[in-house]
C-alpha cells in the first residue's frame, strides 16, 4: 500500500522560508516523477514544483514560473523523502501543498495533475505577518 505523508507546514512571515518533507512507504520515490502542487481557497490546483525519476530519468527539476528562483525541490533516496525547499515566501503562496507521484512517466510535468496516482494529505502553509 503506497502513503505519501507531507510534514513541515506552519505559519511564517513573508520573506521567510520552510522546508515540505513528503515521506514516502510503499514505493521508492527514486524510481518515479514526483511533484508538488498547492491549492488556495477557490483557487484551482496548480502546479509548483516535479522532478524526473532519478532511476529511468535524468532527475531534473522543474518549476512554475511563480516559484523559480525561491523554491527546490530534491530528494532523498536513503529516505524515501522527497522536499520542497520555499524561501522567500510571499503571502500568494499560502496554500495547501500535496506532494504527488506518477507511477508511469519517468519525466514530470506539471500542466496535469491526473497523471499523479499517489496524494498525500496535504501539509498547510500560511505566508501572513
Amino acid at each position: 500500500q503506497v502513503q505519501l505523508v507531507e510534514s513541515g507546514g506552519g505559519l511564517v512571515q513573508p520573506g521567510g522560508s520552510l522546508r515540505l518533507s513528503c515521506s514516502a512507504s510503499g514505493l521508492s520515490l527514486a524510481r518515479y516523477s514526483v511533484a508538488w502542487f498547492r491549492q488556495a481557497p477557490g483557487k484551482e490546483r496548480e502546479g509548483v514544483s516535479c522532478i524526473n525519476s532519478q532511476t529511468t530519468s535524468d532527475g531534473r527539476a522543474n518549476y512554475a514560473d511563480s516559484v523559480k528562483g525561491r523554491f527546490t525541490i530534491s530528494r532523498d533516496a536513503a529516505k524515501n523523502t522527497a522536499y520542497l525547499q520555499m524561501n522567500s515566501l510571499k503571502p500568494e503562496d499560502a496554500a495547501v501543498y500535496y506532494c504527488a507521484v506518477d507511477p508511469v512517466q519517468s519525466d514530470c510535468g506539471l500542466g496535469s495533475f491526473p497523471r499523479y496516482d499517489y496524494w498525500g494529505q496535504g501539509t498547510q502553509v500560511t505566508v501572513s505577518s
